[in-house]
């Protein structure tokens, strides 16, 4: 079940060979907090390191200068792709997360959740992108996680079911007190859901904004921050939604 403690982050540097052999520092000072029932969402162009931070976060990757924290609990992760078993229904790739420590999950109602409800009995083959990502989603809210990373859910998503779906995990850390860590490229998506906003920028990329987004009541502080960010982070303004359903 979702419990307290916090996700440390430290990263001094984070290195890749590079194609003449040359290690080239992707990540470097990136240095952050986050806590129960947080919303954070990285933002950053193409290539800025977020899906590498996400795998520090997560500890598949350990080879950086730095440490983390993590919280107790279980972790649920979604990845850029959807990593569905094909042989298996989606119901299937859901029960896969089943062990001594993790109960059956009720598999109607997380597919509900994500507008699935009756894509039960297929396989991935007959699923579009954007259904796989959403199946991936639920099955990684099927181990009840106390943290949740997802990279890039709501590409080939169009904009009703980005919303629903943001909406699903803003639900998610309010009310259960999940911790979601979501990297994404959509400021404006960012600010209807997020509870902070971090921002990875340049080369070797770092922490160039770590900004609390304010009350969604709040309609002017909120275009006041937007309007931040685009002055700040002109990449943040391209258009780069794939509305792909």
């Amino acid at each position: 079940m979702p419990g307290a403690g916090v996700l440390e982050l430290h990263i001094r540097e984070k290195r890749f060979a590079s194609a003449d052999a040359r290690p080239r520092a992707v990540l470097r000072d990136v240095h952050f907090s986050a806590g129960p029932g947080e919303v954070v969402a990285l933002l950053g162009q193409s290539g800025a390191g977020k899906s590498t931070l996400l795998r520090i976060a997560l500890g598949l990757d350990q080879a950086f200068d730095g440490r983390v924290t993590r919280p107790a609990g279980r972790i649920g992760v979604v990845f850029q792709e959807p990593l569905l078993l094909p042989w298996l229904t989606v119901a299937e790739n859901l029960r896969l997360v089943v062990t001594a420590d993790v109960p059956e999950p009720d598999i109607p109602a997380l597919l509900a959740a994500v507008g699935l409800a009756d894509a039960a009995s297929r396989r991935p083959a007959q699923l579009s992108l954007g259904m796989a990502r959403r199946a991936s989603v639920a099955r990684a809210l099927a181990v009840d996680p106390a943290v949740l990373v997802l990279d890039e859910p709501f590409v080939s998503l169009d904009r009703q079911l980005a919303g629903t779906l943001g909406g699903l995990l803003m639900s998610r850390a309010h009310k259960q007190g999940t911790l979601v860590l979501v990297a994404m490229h959509d400021v404006e998506h960012a600010l209807a859901i997020a509870d902070r906003i971090l921002v990875l920028h340049g080369r070797p990329a770092v922490l160039a904004a770590d900004l609390a987004v304010p009350d969604r009541g709040d309609a002017a502080a909120l275009e006041g921050l937007r309007g931040e960010l685009l002055t700040r982070f002109a990449f943040l303004a391209a258009d780069e939604t794939d509305d792909g359903e």
